[in-house]
């Protein structure tokens, strides 16, 4: 039994909708998504190489989306730690397709973490664009 499967067993990650299947990691969709397409990346041990091997996977399965037109973008990210919002304490990878119109201004992409700051060219204000 593998870490993944044993962390499944036990409660510890609650992912149940299994998309794919790897060696050194497995693919969920995700049970909030953010966007159609949201997927995790999980690795089946808790060891760099496997987390890795999701970041890398993930970033092949976005872009590839792209090439076949069902995205035109995707972000790539991970929570790690209560507080950068992880609630599930196995570690994981996000893949969020994203689209055109899918937010009025998504500039700043993952700096949205923190609202107020994910645009980088507005100031604190959010009226004066900064150069």
């Amino acid at each position: 039994m593998n870490d993944l499967e044993r962390a499944l067993n036990e409660k510890r990650a609650p992912w149940t909708a299994i998309e794919f299947r790897a060696t050194d990691f497995w693919v969920f969709r995700d049970a909030y998504p953010v966007t159609e397409g949201h997927l995790l990346f999980v690795p089946t041990k808790e060891q760099s190489d496997n987390l890795w091997a999701c970041y890398k996977a993930a970033y092949k399965f976005g872009y590839e989306g792209i090439e076949a037109g069902r995205w035109s973008s995707f972000n790539i990210g991970q929570n790690v730690g209560e507080d950068a919002g992880q609630t599930v304490m196995y570690p994981h990878v996000h893949m969020i397709p994203r689209r055109k119109g899918d937010m009025d201004d998504p500039r700043g992409g993952v700096r949205h973490v923190i609202p107020e700051k994910g645009n980088y060219k507005v100031s604190k204000d959010r009226e004066t664009l900064v150069d």
